[in-house]
């Protein structure tokens, strides 16, 4: 069953979190994730309000747990440590 990474970002060093970005996605594709929604207008309704706001789909909970273990994510994960608040999680689709 599908699985949805859901991130909420406050990016406070832009440089630091674009290069987070850019080696995250080779990690993310890698393990069969694919971008549904990236920085893209948001409506915000309710709770603390990000304004990057990403959903990638993964084949299923455990290829996304994978992928954010994995030691490339790790690496990309070490740019964006400082350079962003961050909430994620995963979501199983129904």
């Amino acid at each position: 069953m599908a699985a949805y990474w859901i991130a909420h970002v406050h990016v406070t060093d832009g440089d630091s979190y674009g290069e987070y970005a850019k080696r995250a996605t080779s990690a993310i594709e890698a393990h069969g994730g694919e971008f549904l929604a990236r920085a893209t207008r948001t409506v915000w309704l309710e709770g603390k309000e990000r304004e990057r706001n990403v959903v990638v789909r993964f084949p299923s909970v455990e290829d996304a747990e994978r992928c954010y273990q994995s030691d490339a994510y790790q690496e990309a994960l070490s740019y964006a440590r400082g350079a962003a608040e961050r909430d994620l999680c995963i979501v199983e689709g129904s």
